[in-house]
């Protein structure tokens, strides 16, 4: 029969060997996941320089349209300009002789009901003008 610490060595040589089995198994998991990733990081390389390299075309496309864009925002910033100043010249053209038109006009209608009322029937203001 075995005796008690040939039982305990017995024991303790079985968990030992059932803790180098579940090692080796993880350290087994653990190289095909270094494999597995070492394969998807070399492959993420060989599809990141073909796309880099259509980002860089599609930013040089942008840049290449952002120029066309400012030169065109600056032709539409000068037409608005022009607007501006035909607009002001048109209203001073056109405002300037009505405001002179209305004005005259309205003073010949007070002169003429001026000359139309009898001297004792004007307007207290009209009196202290004079």
């Amino acid at each position: 029969m075995l005796t008690a610490g040939e039982v305990a060595g017995l024991i303790a040589a079985m968990a030992w060997a059932i803790l180098v089995c579940f090692m080796a198994v993880a350290l087994v998991r653990l190289i095909r996941l270094l494999t597995e990733t070492t394969k998807m990081v070399s492959q993420l390389g060989d599809r990141v320089v073909p796309l880099l390299e259509d980002v860089s075309a599609a930013v040089g496309e942008t840049n290449r349209q952002l120029v066309a864009l400012e030169a065109i925002t600056k032709d539409v910033k000068q037409v608005s300009g022009h607007v501006a100043r035909v607009s002001d010249v048109t209203q001073n053209l056109v405002t300037g002789p009505m405001i002179k038109v209305a004005a005259f006009t309205h003073g010949l209608r007070r002169a003429l009901g001026a000359r139309r009322r009898p001297a004792g029937a004007r307007p207290a203001l009209e009196r202290r003008r004079r």
